[in-house]
């Protein structure tokens, strides 16, 4: 399976902040916001890895995440050079993908909770199956996200793009697991009344012919968007309290592909030493040292 993270965008709801840099490279709390997603797919297994960006951002994730290696992955840059819709990652990334099934991750999307993985690995298993699988969470504010609707035996029969009145509390987040065909259906979906190819009619479509599939996340789940400011800021708290209160950190790419086997012990010293006068770097290195 491929991975993608879409990572472009204006953020014109950041303004002033992201006037001059990529949304998804400011930092909640210790780390830059993609380090959140991307740890999604690495705890996925997911080793090959292709981001989407602006022309004027993409140098930047380069000079952030190199070609992955020192993670022992492989990452692609895709330069994307106006908004067209969620959905047209899967054509901007159409040689990437290749014969592979495919997971999408909004680079602004952050995601926590011991279950985590197990969702994953039930997601990816769905989809080697054929079909798709996309994940359900319960919001205060339905409206403005895409919204599943359901029947009272808890079956999917719709999904809605920001509803005026939602079918129900549960919103579909920015992670997304797909077969091969994606590509195909991406390329057949007519924009949407505001110019974009929409991420919610290929889930209708697949949904359509009974091959959508979703998984709904409880309370032991935390998924935390962070279009605004004020959201921004409780991401960082969270994610503060969290390590502060555990000891353990919230995506870390370093230790998460060590945990994988992408890199040796030996690997994630050096990457610690790096990074040494700060306490994300102490945390790498009491890691390598603690396991010999």
């Amino acid at each position: 399976m491929k991975g993608i993270i879409l990572a472009g965008g204006k953020g014109t709801r950041l303004y002033p902040s992201t006037i001059s840099v990529s949304k998804q490279l400011l930092t909640i709390y210790d780390k830059p916001l993609i380090y959140y997603p991307l740890s999604v797919l690495l705890l996925a297994g997911i080793k090959d890895i292709l981001v989407i960006s602006t022309p004027d951002d993409t140098p930047n994730y380069r000079k952030l995440l190199g070609d992955g290696s020192r993670i022992g992955i492989h990452i692609e840059y895709k330069v994307q050079d106006k908004p067209r819709g969620l959905a047209d990652a899967f054509i901007l990334g159409e040689d990437f993908i290749g014969n592979d099934s495919v997971c999408l991750v909004l680079g602004d999307n952050v995601f926590y909770g011991q279950g985590l993985s197990t969702y994953l690995r039930t997601a990816m298993a769905q989809v080697e199956n054929g079909g798709a699988t996309v994940f359900g969470y319960p919001v205060a504010n339905p409206r403005e996200f895409g919204v599943v609707e359901f029947d009272k035996n808890n079956k999917v029969i719709s999904i809605q793009e920001k509803p005026a009145e939602p079918k129900s509390n549960y919103a579909v987040l920015g992670l997304y697991f797909y077969d091969n065909k994606v590509v195909d259906m991406a390329k057949k979906v007519e924009p949407s009344a505001r110019g974009e190819i929409e991420i919610t009619s290929i889930n209708n479509r697949y949904l359509s012919e009974g091959k959508l599939n979703v998984i709904l996340m409880g309370r032991g789940m935390a998924w935390l968007d962070t279009g605004s400011p004020k959201r921004m800021l409780k991401a960082a708290e969270f994610v503060q309290s969290v390590q502060d209160m555990q000891g353990f950190y919230i995506s870390c790419i370093e230790e998460i592909a060590w945990r994988r086997g992408f890199i040796t012990t030996e690997q994630l010293k050096k990457l610690g030493e790096e990074m040494k006068m700060t306490e994300y770097g102490q945390y790498i290195m009491k890691l390598a040292e603690d396991s010999q």
